[in-house]
């Protein structure tokens, strides 16, 4: 059901690929449950090595923010606590997944959760956007922002408001009454001409299963 729990996260990372040695230096999450977030993780974390300028500059976060922060390792511990088996949401979820299970792998721990990127949902949800980028979404949909991007906890809690209003405009929309996590699984490896279709025929599988 759509009021089942959900973690949104999201990663700050020193690069573009853990398989160049790249490392993560920041974790943000936060847990959705009934479309309210509920609970949040933050946790900058110190990679091993210094970052560089650019992304000094890109994140905000500096050298000296992470030379005082924990190793990844402790921090990932905790995030996977926090996790635990709950389905995982991200917006371009192949790059968080990518450094989550690289820095899993380094503390002796594999994901089971289940994954589904709000951004390809939303490019079968909104289709007139603009563009699909997490900031354009969030002034598309109208979501209140203090106007901090490519900060992790900040990050998470925009694309977990993304996806409230995602599961919200389909019940409003398609008249489904619970949006589960697997709908919007599927909803994103559907092409975006047959996405409305899909929902229709979604609509009408859930009034009938009720009557």
């Amino acid at each position: 059901m759509s009021g089942a729990p959900v973690i949104v996260l999201d990663f700050e990372t020193t690069g573009l690929s853990p398989t160049h040695g790249d490392r993560a230096i920041e974790i943000g999450a936060v847990r959705i449950e009934n479309n309210t977030i509920v609970d949040s993780f933050q946790g900058l974390m110190n990679p091993g090595f210094r970052i560089s300028s650019f992304i000094e500059s890109y994140t905000g976060i500096s050298n000296s923010m992470v030379a005082s922060a924990p190793p990844c390792e402790v921090i990932m511990e905790q995030f996977a606590e926090f996790i635990g088996d709950w389905p995982l949401v991200a917006h371009n979820a192949s790059f968080d997944t990518r450094f989550l299970d690289s820095e899993f792998q380094f503390i002796g721990r594999s994901r089971c959760n289940p994954v589904a990127c709000s951004m390809l949902t939303a490019r079968r949800v909104y289709p007139h956007a603009d563009n699909h980028k997490l900031g354009t979404l969030v002034s598309y949909c109208d979501i209140d922002t203090d106007g901090t991007f490519h900060r992790a906890l900040a990050d998470a809690e925009m694309t977990g408001h993304l996806w409230i209003s995602m599961i919200t405009h389909i019940e409003d929309t398609f008249g489904i009454r619970e949006v589960p996590f697997e709908l919007m699984q599927k909803l994103a490896r559907v092409s975006k001409v047959k996405a409305s279709s899909f929902l229709e025929k979604r609509a009408i599988h859930s009034a009938t299963s009720e009557i």
